[in-house]
């Protein structure tokens, strides 16, 4: 019986840190974790698979243009466990993002969500606490760039819904920079989820050619050992202070 096994392709991303049972990958924008279709030609799997073999896999997910901290387990029996305690929330993680407009002080949204079940079919939309799902994000202002009317943020999710932190944000009136759904007309949305949206309009309509979304923190317990750790990616403080 023929077996088919996915032979990874590096382009020279390495892991951020590896330990014995695991590894830590800073994941670039515009990477997805896995084949969408056998049209994806390079993936974050290649790069799991290149360095730690067939085994490895990653224990959660994170959008293709968010960046940031990705775990990846070095078996099936740790990717499980891994799974298991993200399944069961026993994490800290928090995200940094560059939303439009000025936020002034601290907040917790707490708005349900639930599809939004119009012509995007990708998009989630707030709602009555009585339907949906229950939806709760921290927000905390670091900076704000008075020039670009922008803010930089942290954000904790203490829920972990479907495009969470991009519809709180934007349902307070904070969309992220370079949201190409959330926002934005359902014709540019269809275009950019068509992959026939040019980087022109990219530009054009949500005023960057990347989600302005990053993973920045994680902070688990695992065999008995707290991990705290940092991405290292620092685009987002550049594309913050840029003139």
């Amino acid at each position: 019986m023929y077996v088919a096994v996915f032979q990874g392709q590096t382009r020279g991303l390495k892991p951020l840190l590896t330990f014995e049972e695991f590894a830590i990958f800073d994941k670039p924008s515009n990477l997805v974790i896995h084949p969408n279709s056998k049209k994806t030609k390079y993936s974050l799997l290649d790069e799991i698979r290149y360095h730690f073999g067939e085994e490895a896999n990653q224990a959660h997910r994170i959008d293709a243009e968010t960046s940031g901290l990705v775990i990846i387990g070095l078996n099936k029996d740790i990717v499980n466990n891994l799974a298991f305690m993200f399944e069961k929330k026993e994490y800290k993680k928090s995200y940094l993002a560059i939303v439009e407009g000025k936020i002034k002080k601290e907040q917790i949204i707490d708005k349900n969500l639930t599809k939004e079940g119009k012509k995007i079919g990708v998009r989630m939309a707030t709602c009555p606490n009585d339907i949906g799902k229950s939806s709760i994000t921290k927000v905390k202002p670091l900076k704000y760039n008075q020039k670009k009317d922008l803010t930089l943020v942290e954000l904790t999710p203490i829920t972990g819904r479907q495009h969470q932190i991009r519809v709180h944000l934007y349902s307070i009136g904070h969309k992220i920079l370079g949201d190409p759904i959330y926002g934005i007309d359902d014709d540019i949305a269809e275009a950019y989820l068509n992959k026939t949206l040019s980087d022109e309009d990219r530009q054009k309509y949500t005023h960057s050619n990347r989600l302005w979304l990053q993973a920045n923190y994680l902070e688990f317990t695992y065999n008995g050992i707290i991990y705290k750790i940092f991405s290292k990616n620092k685009d987002i403080y550049k594309e913050f202070y840029s003139f």
